[in-house]
């Protein structure tokens, strides 16, 4: 995309997935007239660079990122998709100055030094369907690389896709190293507290449950809230009503 001088958007997609999940966001973009470049990053160790899924690390992700944001040279909003949530608080912890603006579209909106899984426990006790799509998990190397079977990916990722659309892309996900996977960032007041954040609560998210969505609202406060009627992958299923909630918010002052 031609550089426009507009505050780019920095897309990071969630574990198993790549860049192309965000393709359809981006032509919905573009069909506005938007002129912000929209620049969506393949994570390393996640099917694009040929790294082996192992390598997949938090510090990996941000190095990489760090050769992004030079490339780009101005502040940018960083817009992240399920588990690219813990990747994009770190992110934004580490450059809190190039960060504009924080949204998380189902997102895993972590407290400092925790984990998805302590918030899945929580709620296990007395809801078994925050586990998600976790039991339904191949693991081709025990503990360490899992894989989403694409009858699953549907069942929990692509329920409300229409089949084109959902046959495709489940049979895109690749293999997963944990160590990408099961992050936690350092998050401090004074640099990832004070960045602007928007939460896009999906309501009928069967992988990270509305419940949990909430729950991480309230463990860490201070996010601009709004929800959308889809499953947990609004960008993919419906990017123009995605559109609708995101754009007041990156329009709004810093």
């Amino acid at each position: 995309m031609a550089d426009t001088g507009a505050e780019p958007l920095l897309l990071i997609h969630g574990a198993w997935q790549g860049a192309w999940v965000w393709d359809g966001f981006r032509a919905a973009l573009a069909r506005r007239g938007d002129h912000r470049p929209a620049i969506a990053v393949d994570l390393p160790g996640n099917g694009a660079d040929g790294a082996p899924p192992a390598t997949a690390s938090l510090p990996a992700y941000l190095d990489h990122l760090d050769r992004i944001l030079a490339g780009i040279g101005r502040p940018i909003t960083i817009v992240a998709h399920s588990g690219g949530g813990v990747v994009a608080s770190a992110l934004a912890e580490r450059h809190p100055r190039l960060t504009r603006r924080l949204v998380y579209i189902a997102g895993m909106m972590l407290p400092s030094e925790t984990g998805f899984a302590d918030m899945v426990n929580h709620l296990l006790p007395t809801d078994p369907t925050a586990s998600g799509v976790t039991p339904w998990l191949d693991w081709p190397v025990p503990g360490e690389i899992s894989v989403v079977p694409p009858e699953a990916a549907i069942a929990f990722f692509l329920q409300d896709c229409p089949p084109a659309l959902a046959v495709p892309a489940s049979r895109r996900l690749t293999p997963q190293g944990e160590r990408g996977r099961a992050l936690t960032a350092h998050l401090t007041p004074e640099r990832f507290g004070t960045i602007p954040r928007l939460y896009v609560q999906a309501l009928r998210d069967r992988s990270v449950t509305l419940p949990l969505q909430r729950l991480m609202c309230e463990r860490l406060p201070g996010a601009t809230i709004r929800t959308i009627d889809t499953g947990h992958a609004p960008h993919v299923v419906a990017p123009d009503a995605l559109l609708d909630i995101l754009l007041p918010f990156l329009d709004s002052p810093g």
